[in-house]
């Protein structure tokens, strides 16, 4: 058995310069009613002007967390000629989070924005068991469950049901079944209210007076939710490994995951479509309209997390391994693992293979090894995908009516080797992006990917070399 308490505490200083641009209202004002700066562009405007209405900022975060836990583990009881194992612990954990953003945010005097101070506390108990029990030579089924208390959304209990059989020495085969859960974390239950700007037309005003038809900046303000429940998973794996040498490996799993109550911003599109058509909503409030409007000018529209989707993700992983010596000249050893994704259904719809979603991404690595050196070769490659969905005011992404062109492929080339100095000493020299490749050209999908390339794919960073020293005690 063993057990263990742990204590810790973090705190962390942001500071923005006037260089980063952060504008005051009230000086801004004072320069504009001055006669000093112009904000409509077309002329030039001092640099003295522009500092005297830019500021520095300052936020400061810090966070505290307890924790204690015990387990034990050995053989719990006879089964027919064999022993059943056991492992079983308990926890406890207390946390809290604070996120005090600088005075000038909070009383609403920075440009575009606005941000007030936030806390979350949050304890939790917990207690698992896991039983393994040979079943029959070479089969054995594994049996565990957790149970978890949270102080601020309840409790939830997962199971897991697992099973290994080895019918030979060389192939083993196995399977697995398990419920799985993510609380919400203490900053999207707890993020205090921060003001954006939404650039838009309004639709509905517009259409019902003749107003506001032209596109203007209006109020978001968002926040945390502390009514959010936790994300629910339920997940399986089938697979094999094979393994007739010690210097050849193959496996093969099949799996599938499959998750509920996913927690994610709320879109401004859907919001504005369900609330803003009613001037008496509480989500996009309205000022009072004037003469015989029916609507009045949006003063401010609430967003926040929600459990808001359902998510499935099924594919193949593919591992092999095979090491071939050189006699007097040292170890080969290669690797390859390969990832096919054959389903990412997010709330009815299939994305595989659309913007931002490759069927396909591998990684082969070579290393050799011959006394003090090490060198070690990686190729990844990522698949082609779609590009350019139509995104409508929904929110929904229209990949059947634009499937204009296709993302390239990409293959990238990392080199790295190294010398052993000593036994806890070790020097490197490597060079990623070797050839200096660039990433595929994507039109994007008009909201985050602005430069050309798919960011949540893609690294826009070129070759770049680097040497380090490694020491270990």
């Amino acid at each position: 058995w063993e057990t263990a308490v742990q204590k810790g505490r973090s705190k962390s200083l942001q500071t923005g310069d006037r260089s980063q641009g952060w504008v005051r209202t009230d000086f801004l004002q004072q320069e504009i009613d001055a006669g000093n700066y112009n904000p409509f562009g077309g002329t030039y405007n001092d640099p003295a002007v522009i500092d005297r209405i830019t500021t520095s900022l300052v936020r400061q975060g810090e966070s505290h967390m307890t924790s204690f836990d015990a387990n034990i583990s050995g053989e719990a009881f006879s089964f027919g000629d064999d022993v059943v194992m056991m492992a079983a612990g308990i926890e406890y954990r207390e946390e809290d989070v604070t996120d005090t953003p600088d005075d000038q945010f909070q009383r609403g005097l920075i440009f575009g924005t606005e941000s007030v101070s936030a806390a979350a506390e949050r304890d939790q108990y917990a207690a698992y068991v896991e039983f393994s029990i040979p079943l029959a030579e070479n089969l054995e089924l594994q049996l565990a469950g957790r149970y978890d208390d949270y102080s601020d959304f309840g409790t939830t209990t997962n199971p897991k049901v697992a099973l290994r059989w080895a019918p030979t020495d060389e192939i083993t085969i196995r399977g697995s079944w398990a419920q799985g859960f993510r609380a919400p974390s203490l900053a999207q239950v707890g993020l205090g209210p921060s003001q954006e700007s939404q650039f838009f037309i309004d639709n509905y005003r517009c259409d019902a007076t003749g107003k506001d038809c032209d596109p203007l900046d209006y109020n978001i303000e968002f926040a945390g939710n502390p009514d959010l429940e936790a994300e629910e998973s339920e997940s399986w794996n089938v697979g094999f490994i094979w393994a007739p040498t010690t210097d050849f490996g193959l496996s093969v799993d099949v799996w599938s995951i499959t998750q509920d109550n996913k927690i994610d911003e709320q879109e401004f599109g859907p919001i504005y479509n369900s609330e803003c058509n009613n001037q008496n909503s509480t989500v996009c409030v309205r000022l009072p309209p004037s003469g015989t409007d029916s609507l009045g000018t949006i003063q401010k529209i609430f967003s926040t997390f929600e459990n808001v989707s359902s998510q499935e993700v099924s594919g193949v992983d593919i591992s092999a391994n095979y090491n071939h010596s050189l006699d007097d000249l040292g170890l080969l050893k290669f690797n390859l693992e390969w990832a096919y994704q054959d389903k990412f259904e997010k709330d009815g719809r299939d994305y595989t293979g659309e913007y931002g979603y490759p069927e396909h991404r591998w990684i082969f690595s070579t290393n050799w090894e011959i006394g003090q050196f090490n060198t070690n070769m990686n190729i990844s490659y990522v698949g082609e995908f779609e590009d350019t969905p139509d995104i409508d005011f929904d929110g929904n992404l229209d990949f059947d009516s634009n499937t204009s062109r296709t993302v390239d492929s990409q293959v990238l080339v990392d080199l790295q080797t190294s010398y052993r100095i000593t036994e806890s000493a070790k020097i490197s020299l490597g060079v990623n992006n070797l050839f200096d490749e660039e990433p595929p050209f994507a039109i994007g999908d008009g909201d985050s990917d602005l430069y050309g390339y798919a960011s949540g794919v893609h690294n826009p960073r070129g070759r770049y070399i680097y040497t380090k020293v490694s020491f270990s005690f």
